[in-house]
């Protein structure tokens, strides 16, 4: 490993599959250089050899920043894993637009400038490597997640367009797309759901979609993110990295569905959806904040 030790730059490191993700890459003798807002939240990582830095995805000079940093101490970036981002749920008519902004600057353009700071850099070495997570979200649209859906489904864009124009570089773009994994993404995003929906005309079906957020991202039916850490891994660590990895609980049946089922068909399904609930043996029965 030594041998092929790379500089990396991943953002959303503070917590969940960032967190994870930038220690076992340390832990596989890269140079890492970790980045989110709250880097208190990052200290545990340093005892792996984790470089930890502030960054803001929504602020450009903080990008700019951190890039100058890295290209300070290590002269080169031979891997950028774009990580941060998060989810607001809701009704399209529910969601101001200014949440609707916020949404599209974190997952989108702040991975678009984070790309266009790095891309020079990697062009000059004639190498390098861009991971983006994506989701299957930007595959398939559940209701009430319009905007999240929105900003997967153009991160897919841009990476496939990125993936084009970098191919004569020697640079390689790779889209990761978990399915349902078990992080605290749900929790929030069900909090984010209910409260957005509170004495609207969409109350109802609203709070039943986030009660079956709440159960499946607080019980145990989502896969670990330890496989998205591996699918990230793999994509750094291969010599010819898949374009994308679709990896976690219905990430390939979800997106064959959607593909195959006509439009009305997968409208209802994921009406019905949104009055189910888990097996028994599927949810841990507890509620939790996030």
């Amino acid at each position: 490993m030594k041998k092929n030790k790379k500089v990396i730059l991943i953002t959303g490191a503070s917590s969940g599959i960032g967190f994870d993700a930038a220690q076992t890459l340390a832990r596989q003798g890269h140079t890492v250089y970790a980045a989110a807002r709250r880097t208190e939240l990052m200290e545990p990582l340093k005892t792996d050899g984790v470089r930890t830095m502030r960054m803001d995805v929504t602020d450009e000079a903080s990008m700019t920043a951190g890039v100058k940093a890295v290209m300070e101490a290590e002269g080169r970036i031979d891997v950028l894993v774009n990580n941060a981002g998060y989810g607001y749920f809701g009704a399209v008519e529910n969601v101001t637009m200014e949440e609707a902004r916020r949404q599209v600057e974190v997952n989108v353009f702040g991975l678009a400038e984070l790309c266009r700071l790095v891309l020079p850099v990697m062009r000059k070495q004639r190498e390098g490597r861009i991971i983006n997570t994506s989701s299957i979200a930007g595959k398939m649209v559940m209701p009430f997640g319009a905007w999240y859906h929105v900003s997967k489904y153009a991160v897919e864009a841009l990476s496939d367009a990125l993936r084009m124009e970098m191919k004569p570089f020697g640079v390689d773009v790779v889209l990761i797309e978990p399915g349902g994994i078990k992080t605290d993404w749900g929790i929030i995003a069900a909090r984010h759901l209910a409260e957005s929906s509170k004495g609207t005309a969409y109350e109802k079906e609203a709070l039943q979609e986030a009660d079956l957020l709440h159960e499946a991202y607080a019980g145990k039916y989502l896969s670990s993110p330890k496989v998205v850490t591996r699918a990230i891994s793999r994509a750094v660590n291969s010599r010819c990295p898949k374009t994308r990895y679709r990896i976690g609980r219905f990430a390939t049946t979800a997106i064959w569905a959607h593909t195959l089922l006509p439009a009305r068909w997968w409208d209802g399904m994921m009406r019905q959806g949104m009055q189910m609930k888990l097996p028994n043996g599927m949810q841990n029965g507890g509620k939790q904040t996030a």
